[in-house]
Formats: C-alpha cells, structure tokens, sequence
C-alpha cells in the first residue's frame, strides 16, 4: 500500500528551554508546563495517550503507561529560534547564523531606499504587534496611503495596508520589492504582506496574508519527496515557508480550526506522499500576546479533533506531531523562546510506546520521512525509522 506521512506543526508549543537557552534571554521556558502551572491542568486526553506527558512533567498530563504513540523531543541545532529556522531544520537545513532581526526598525537609508522604489513614502518603521499596529497608524495611513512598515522580533519585513487604500495588487508589489532588496546583511527570513479591513477603532487583519521567504540554501525534504513522483501537500503557512519548493498542492488557512479540516481534506484524496500543516494561531493569537487561557484553550481544542485525524489514517500513514519552537506567553516580552519541541510519532503499522529520547536536531524528523517514503537521504539529521519500525 502507498506510504503516507502527516506532518503537523503545532506553531510555538514548545516543551522546555534548551540548555543555551540563557544565551536568548529564555531561562525558564517551557510553553507547554508555564500554560499548565498557570492555568491549573491542561486536559489533553489524547496527546496524553499518544504519549506527550511520557516526555516531560505538564500538570493535568499524564506520563501513559501504554502509550499509542512513539515519543521524544528534539533540540533545535541552527541558531535562532524563529519559524523559518525551525521548518527548515525539519527539512534538512542547519542555520550556522541567525537570521537577522531589527529590534529598533530598519535602518533610515534603507527605509529611504525603499521609499524611492516603491514610489511612496511609509510610516512606521518600528516593532510592534500586527493587530496593535494598525489600530494606532490606520487612520493616519488612511488618510495619507502611506504603507506601514514594521517588525518583530522574528526576521521579518512586515507591511500593512488597508485593502480599500492600497489594493491587494499593489501590496503585493511592493512586498516584492522589499524582498529584493533586502539582501547580505539585511536578508531577512520573510517579507510579509499584511492587508487590513474594517474602520477607525474596528480595522481587523483580512486573511489575504501572503509571505515572501528566502529561498532554502541547499536541497530540502519536499524536493526529494517530489523527486519520487508523490504529492507534497501544505496547509497553512508551509508553502510560503520553503518559498513553494518541493510542493505539489497548497492550501492557506484562516485559523487552527480550519488547518485541521484542510489537513482532512487532503488525507481524504492524497493517495501517496507527504502533507505538511502549520496551525499558527498558538504563535500568533496566543503566544505572542501573552494570552495564557486562549493558548490553553487551544490546545485543547487541537486535541479534540485528534480522534478525527485517527479516523483518518490508513494502516500505512506516519503521523508526526512536533513543534518549530517556543513562545511561552507566560514570560515577559512577547518573543519565541528558544526550547525544546515535542515529538509524536504513531502509525498502526510502527511500534507503540518508543521513547526516542531527545533528538540532537529537527532534521532527525526530515531525515526519517525520507526513509520511510523512500527518497533520497536529506542533509543532516539522523532517522529513527528503525526504532519504530513494526514488526
């Protein structure tokens, strides 16, 4: 029978500080046990059951004496700790240095570079929350058709526009010029187009995000995937991620919720091959914005639909549940957190209740989809295909 694997990322569920951690100003995080410990018990029966409290202690999980699922996490060996450097570890990339970042906004020439290529002037220009942003600038660049420029504490260029000012085309261009500008020093992981709707003290992020990544430096799973003749399917933000190499079919999402169902949709029609989700709220609504009960809650609505994933596979299906870092919303500040990530393999064909250890990289993940789907080995990583392998 044809070999299928789902990969889902659970964007920033992170499962405790790496031992550099201090280096990223990260003592003492650990997403999954501070949402715990705060909120008084996660109920996650089914992660608890493949085996996610048999890798750390989180309050309200319990270590499965029989767990359905094989277990592990992995540490992370690029530098940095953001999403482009934790998809593309999955994905055989090793990061010698960290993407750049921009705590105190662009540097002035570049910003007037940038204006002089685009043909407008911005405003901005400063690290700010996507949401707060546009409340405290929309009206000003309503009222002037300036772009807002602004960061984060990822490696990101980020652009704000209200649809009915400057259309999604235009937009789009004008990203695309920030990412071809943007280059040696300043070669930042994603430019991202972010268009916004609504009115003074009501304008809300429409979900025609786009993102414009760097391209990955070497060859990457997806290729090699693809190589064997079988369909790489994304959900979410994958696609933009690996700036579309490798990738056969896409979907965006506008929410968790709906990154599952379109997780279904393709299990339901994707005959062999790999589908790969980013369920980003967790990062995005919650994480970043220090919001412990919502990152709590979804979780478990994540867990909720797990039974509906099961239903799902077939006998020959991996299933892989991890993380590509981080955001512990109950740490001062608003950045990832430079952890641990969860690792959760089950499959009706593969063994139950293997504890993988701790993964001396992400690519260990990239490294076993390829021997199971019979690719060519990726760079980097070790696979632990053989310690799960059924009988």
């Amino acid at each position: 029978m044809p070999r299928r694997v789902i990969i889902i990322v659970l964007d920033s569920v992170g499962i405790g500080e790496m031992p550099d951690a201090e280096k990223y100003g990260d003592l003492g995080s650990h997403t999954l046990g501070n949402i715990a410990r705060l909120r008084g018990g996660l109920h996650l029966p089914h992660l608890e059951k493949l085996g996610l409290g048999n890798i750390d202690s989180i309050i309200g999980v319990l270590a499965h004496p029989n767990p359905e699922g094989n277990f592990g996490k992995m540490a992370e060996r690029s530098v940095g700790k953001d999403t482009t450097t934790g998809h593309w570890e999955m994905a055989g990339v090793i990061l010698e240095r960290p993407l750049p970042t921009f705590p105190h906004g662009f540097p002035l020439d570049f910003i007037e570079r940038y204006e002089l290529a685009i043909g407008r002037r911005v405003i901005g220009n400063v690290v700010a929350s996507g949401t707060e942003i546009i409340q405290r600038l929309g009206d000003e660049h309503i009222r002037t058709g300036k772009p807002i420029v602004y960061t984060s504490a990822d490696s990101v260029f980020q652009v704000a526009a209200h649809e009915e000012v400057i259309p999604l085309a235009e937009l789009t261009r004008i990203c695309q010029i920030a990412r071809t500008m943007l280059i040696d020093d300043m070669q930042v992981g994603r430019v991202i187009a972010r268009p916004f709707l609504g009115e003074t003290g009501h304008f809300y992020r429409s979900p025609n995000r786009h993102d414009f990544a760097i391209d990955p430096p070497h060859k990457i799973l997806m290729e090699y995937v693809q190589e064997r003749g079988i369909e790489v399917c994304a959900v979410g933000k994958i696609h933009d991620i690996y700036a579309g190499r490798g990738i056969t079919d896409s979907e965006t999402t506008k929410g968790n919720m709906e990154g599952v169902r379109k997780t279904l949709d393709y299990m339901a029609k994707v005959k062999a091959g790999l589908i790969m989700t980013n369920l980003v709220d967790f990062d995005m609504l919650y994480g970043h914005r220090n919001n412990v009960e919502g990152y709590a809650q979804a979780i478990e609505e994540f867990d909720e639909r797990l039974p509906e994933i099961y239903t799902a596979l077939r006998s020959e299906d991996m299933l892989i549940i991890t993380a590509d870092h981080g955001c512990d919303p109950t740490l001062p500040g608003s950045d990832h957190t430079r952890e641990y990530v969860p690792l959760l393999v089950f499959g009706q064909t593969l063994k139950k209740g293997v504890n993988l250890g701790v993964r001396s990289t992400f690519a260990d993940l990239g490294a076993t989809v390829a021997e199971y789907l019979g690719t060519e080995p990726i760079a980097n990583g070790k696979s632990f295909y053989s310690e799960i392998k059924g009988g």
